[in-house]
């Protein structure tokens, strides 16, 4: 079986619609290498064919599409001192930008679980569709990580601040949230899905999802915006944490306490990130940004330390290096954006 073999991709065409199936349902279908370069292969195979009209991605199981990339070979990888990851984390932003360049209906299932790489490969798709049990979260700064698969840049363009709060904190946005925030297109009930998933073999891809799209059940994030937008919209983490404190809101403060448990310097460094992130004109410079952030961290100690935490040991108590905001300088987070010494997913 080579590479690109991969059983953890199910492809198949039916119709008019190619579909992809991530088929890791133990996993939550977590993205490998091998994955990354299945889902291009069959994109390269459909670009060119004529009777394939739309693509739909969706994922094995009941869990959700994707909950990331496997975060396990990448905590392996880091402690080994190895490459493995930096060559994956190239050809998955190549992957993120071609699925937002695709010149036919690119249909997410952003059912259940989707997050970190599950974003990538569906919240820059054509037509993003959320259900009442859809959970989307970037929650990469719990990990000593950044957002990346152009998270930044998803979230950069986040009307307000709620993308700043979604990155920072890695909260989980449902069904209503996810479209406030410009993470998805359509609600859909998710019993709905196999009966759109037929229509979509026969109809085009925007007919069929306007028959069955609903209005969202009410999110959270709409009537929490003004304390976000106000608290989230100071120049550094520390500001930030002391609108939060200071502004009187139980939810605000609560949120405060999530803040000062992520990681100082991934914390630093996505502020940074985003910010940058709303300058820079194309998906493929952010995640050129993004692929330099990502080398920085797999270097770090924090990542290999977050991701022991939380999914080795699962004693959910990292020790962050260093430990406050305060230690964190502003060159360390310099350090991140400086040029990866790997070849960039898209050279000048």
């Amino acid at each position: 079986m080579t590479a690109t073999d991969s059983p953890h991709v199910l492809v198949r065409n039916e119709g008019r619609a190619g579909f992809l199936t991530l088929n890791r349902p133990k996993a939550i279908n977590a993205l490998t290498h091998a994955m990354v370069r299945r889902i291009d292969e069959a994109l390269t195979a459909w670009e060119g064919d004529p009777a394939i009209e739309t693509v739909v991605i969706q994922g094995a199981g009941e869990r959700g599409l994707c909950a990331g990339g496997d975060i396990r070979a990448i905590h392996d990888d880091a402690r080994a001192g190895g490459r493995a990851t930096i060559d994956f984390w190239r050809d998955e932003y190549r992957l993120n930008a071609r699925i937002a360049r695709y010149p036919k209906p690119y249909v997410a299932f952003m059912d259940g679980i989707v997050m970190g790489g599950g974003i990538g490969v569906s919240a820059h798709g054509s037509v993003r569709l959320v259900t009442e049990r859809s959970r989307l979260a970037m929650p990469e700064t719990g990990i000593g990580f950044v957002p990346d698969v152009g998270g930044t840049y998803l979230l950069s363009r986040a009307p307000g601040e709620l993308g700043t709060h979604l990155a920072l904190t890695g909260a989980q946005a449902g069904a209503a949230d996810a479209l406030l925030t410009g993470l998805a297109d359509h609600f859909v009930p998710s019993h709905e899905l196999p009966r759109l998933a037929e229509e979509l073999t026969r109809a085009p891809a925007h007919e069929a999802v306007r028959r069955f799209a609903q209005p969202a059940p009410p999110g959270e994030l709409a009537a929490r915006r003004e304390w976000i937008d106000a608290c989230y919209a100071a120049e550094t983490v520390e500001a930030v944490i002391d609108r939060l404190i200071d502004s009187g809101v139980p939810e605000a403060k609560e949120t405060a306490t999530t803040l000062l448990g992520r990681s100082p310097v991934a914390l630093k460094t996505t502020l940074a990130a985003l910010r940058r992130a709303r300058h820079l004109g194309s998906l493929e410079a952010v995640l050129n940004m993004e692929f330099r952030l990502s080398c920085a961290a797999l270097s770090s100690a924090d990542l290999v330390e977050g991701i022991r935490a939380q999914v080795v040991d699962k004693d959910r108590d990292p020790h962050w290096s260093p430990p406050t905001l305060a230690e964190v300088t502003d060159e360390a987070v310099a350090r991140y954006f400086e040029p990866a010494g790997a070849p960039e997913p898209f050279s000048a």
